[in-house]
């Protein structure tokens, strides 16, 4: 391959992602109701902010867009890896379930009162929802001596799903005003974790799991190309399901617990940037990260400078923007 091929194949969309990310990520900090210039964000940053400037941007803006990275990272990632294990474009912790499973035990933990105290246990509880929930999931959608059907599993997930938010709903609706609000936020797509100390427990998370399914992408590669192919070229193919799956959950159950359920951010991400660097997880990987990344960090910067209200979660600009490309989607499975 040349190099110029290669550098539009393989470099060029990383640059273009990463400069939209980057001038995003400008345009968000230079956002909302106080105005904050390029030069007092270049003062703040070298120390020579004043003191309301240095509030406005690090205690309110940046956590938020921070926030909005590792979210859309974290949903991006898991609904890549979950589209190589199943082969399948619709596949993501929204569409099998695995988001409304972490957000029951999430909400059942705010039920009892004990979120407040102890906020260190929300991607733990989280967790455990999402692996209970893929449990049941890939319980019911397993038949004796038949292959595992990715479209049986979907539909199976998106049949629990349905019944997880029917659960959360009803728990919400016994609830004070003030935890019955948040629930719904949070169903909608609310960046509700925006300050330092949610963040400090979301960030090593994805890091690190971002940075092991990264290592082994070339097992997940493998897997894409078949079961029978990985078989033969000696992959572990259920260790490998499992501990690919475990991460997945794990990323989506600490995106959801920290910043809101976005359902479409973990399906569509995967796929557009599959379009733009392959299938390869090497790259598909990193590109859904920085996908998921753009779409909530932009909905959210979008409705902090237009005439909307602010208050209007960055998910549900994201689901009605979405929803033709879900149809698509649906039609192509066919």
């Amino acid at each position: 391959m040349k190099i110029h091929q290669r550098f539009n194949r393989q470099i060029l969309p990383f640059v273009s992602l990463i400069t939209v990310l980057i001038v995003v990520f400008i345009w968000s900090l230079n956002t909302g109701k106080m105005s904050v210039s390029p030069f007092d964000l270049l003062a703040v940053f070298t120390g020579q902010g004043t003191p309301q400037q240095n509030l406005i941007v690090f205690d309110f803006r940046m956590p938020k867009i921070v926030l909005s990275v590792f979210v859309g990272s974290g949903m991006g990632i898991a609904g890549c890896i979950m589209q190589s294990l199943l082969k399948n474009d619709m596949a993501s912790p929204g569409t099998l379930g695995i988001s409304s499973g972490s957000g029951l035990f999430m909400i059942l933990f705010l039920f009892t009162g004990l979120m407040r105290d102890t906020p260190a246990m929300l991607p733990i509880v989280a967790f455990v929802g999402g692996v209970v929930a893929a449990g049941l999931i890939f319980l019911l959608a397993s038949k004796r001596k038949q292959e595992l059907s990715p479209t049986r599993l979907i539909l199976t997930g998106v049949a629990l799903g349905t019944g997880y938010d029917a659960v959360t709903l009803f728990l919400s609706l016994r609830m004070d005003t003030q935890q019955h609000e948040f629930v719904q936020r949070w169903l909608a797509g609310s960046l509700w974790g925006a300050d330092w100390l949610h963040l400090s427990i979301l960030i090593p998370v994805v890091l690190f799991l971002a940075g092991g399914v990264y290592f082994h992408a070339p097992k997940l590669n493998i897997i894409h190309l078949g079961n029978e192919t990985a078989l033969g070229l000696g992959v572990p193919l259920k260790l490998a399901f499992i501990g690919f799956s475990l991460a997945a959950i794990l990323l989506s159950s600490a995106s959801v617990a920290i910043g809101g359920n976005f359902f479409f951010v973990g399906m569509i991400s995967p796929h557009i940037a599959k379009k733009l660097v392959g299938v390869d997880p090497k790259r598909s990987l990193p590109a859904s990260a920085l996908v998921g990344s753009i779409m909530i960090l932009l909905a959210d910067t979008l409705i902090r400078s237009s005439a909307l209200d602010v208050t209007i979660p960055a998910g549900l600009l994201i689901t009605i923007v979405s929803t033709p490309y879900f149809i698509y989607l649906m039609a192509k499975s066919r």
